[in-house]
């Protein structure tokens, strides 16, 4: 199954509304983890190591699926990120 690179970008209200939605946002990615489907799945951090965004790589059927996914998160949903973008990649190193 081809990779995708979900990269979300927070909003001037980013932590705030991180802490108030963060629990449903795993949630959705949880099935997805539980499936295999995750690659990898953390925040973008500042030079304080405060979140700014966030970096899913993740498996899926095509592109418009990926980003199905990454349109009913609850951090694009709810406003935490202020933009997002999906772009398939491929596995250069290792390998």
């Amino acid at each position: 199954m081809p990779l995708y690179a979900w990269i979300g970008r927070d909003g001037p209200r980013g932590r705030e509304l991180r802490k108030i939605h963060r629990e449903a946002h795993l949630d959705g990615l949880r099935g997805l983890a539980a499936a295999g489907r995750i690659r990898h799945a953390g925040p973008l951090l500042d030079a304080a190591g405060g979140p700014v965004g966030s970096l899913v790589i993740l498996e899926a059927e095509s592109l418009d699926a990926a980003r199905a996914i990454a349109a009913r998160d609850p951090y694009v949903v709810e406003g935490i990120f202020e933009s997002h973008e999906v772009h398939e990649t491929r596995v250069a190193l290792p390998g």
